[in-house]
């Protein structure tokens, strides 16, 4: 082998460790997550971030194709913190989550606005306060937002619905006030799942809600009253209600529930009239129409009967199986 082969090779090999040694990671990305590091105490699920790794390898966090960071995790952690400013400063960032950090506290940072990019954020288990931030609705291509378990106050911000991708929102185990904003009707798409249980929520649902095709919906444990028979409907393709634990009061005698239903729990209210037998149709695995005020046989047939009697006691004159026969 000849030395300029020789030669060319070892230039080939250098070129090579240095082009596998670069850091892939943008340096502002990098700088803004030691920033977010140092503003967190170090946590214990980023201790290992090296200055001198390439950020995009590091643990919790994702990087997009152009090497920019694209999602940020910190989970499951014990440190006592507020979530950083610097967090709005990942233009790129599409996935945010703070999850499971109890002593974690504050209000959700303003500069979270400026991720225009952002999907998802996820800010469950924690001990945020403050309100639903107004700011959200500015956020065109959020798709997900979780933040339950926590102890925001304040109403819901009826601005949410101008989210034109907005598929999840998730505010159950919070301190949220006043009512359902009427705007919640106007959702740009068919929304997956809005869950508003174990608030402090009142008023009448807005029968706009009555628009939507919503497949799972859980307003449970609030102080809401009134009339929610616009939820149901045989045309939809609705697979959970949960609205037990309220002051709903209206009359069931006619509602339709669409056969997609396998979950209906409409306990502790003040329901009225007769179970319909069109709900013989449904394929039920959960059931509960206890605490209210219905009255008559209870339909034959169908899954209604696989329910014990748990699920109907506490009515003004409900019999039949699984209850006492009808005089």
């Amino acid at each position: 082998m000849g030395k300029t082969t020789i030669l060319l090779l070892l230039l080939f090999a250098l070129l090579l460790t240095t082009s596998l040694s670069k850091d892939l990671c943008h340096k502002d990305d990098k700088n803004t997550l030691l920033k977010i590091k140092k503003a967190m105490n170090d946590p214990y699920t980023i201790i290992s971030w090296d200055p001198k790794d390439d950020c995009c390898t590091w643990y919790s966090v994702e990087c997009g194709n152009a090497n920019r960071v694209t999602s940020l995790d910190l989970s499951d952690d014990d440190v006592s913190a507020q979530i950083p400013p610097e967090v709005g400063d990942l233009p790129y960032l599409q996935y945010l989550t703070f999850r499971k950090l109890p002593n974690l506290t504050g209000e959700i940072p303003p500069t979270i606005a400026k991720l225009k990019y952002l999907k998802s954020l996820w800010l469950s288990w924690n001990s945020l306060t403050g309100p639903v931030p107004e700011f959200l609705s500015q956020l065109k291509n959020l798709e997900y937002i979780n933040l339950s378990f926590n102890k925001l106050s304040g109403s819901i911000p009826g601005s949410l619905s101008l989210l034109p991708k907005l598929d999840f929102l998730e505010l159950s185990r919070n301190k949220l006030t006043g009512p359902i904003p009427e705007s919640f009707g106007s959702f740009k798409r068919t929304v997956y799942g809005i869950y508003l249980s174990h608030n402090q929520l009142s008023g009448s649902i807005p029968k706009s809600l009555g628009n939507l095709d919503i497949n799972q919906i859980d307003l449970s444990r609030n102080k809401l009253e009134g009339d929610a028979s616009m939820l149901f409907g045989a045309q939809k393709t609705t697979h959970n209600i949960d609205l037990s634990r309220n002051m709903f009061q209206f009359n069931i005698s006619m509602v339709k529930v669409s056969k997609t239903v396998n979950f209906l729990h409409l306990n502790h209210n003040g329901l009225t009239g007769t179970i319909p037998i069109q709900w013989t149709q449904l394929d039920l695995q959960i059931f509960n129409v206890s605490y209210n005020r219905l009255c008559g046989r209870i339909p034959q047939g169908g899954e209604l009967q696989r329910f014990d009697a748990y699920a109907y006691l506490h009515n003004k004159c409900l019999c039949g199986a699984p209850l006492q026969s009808c005089k």
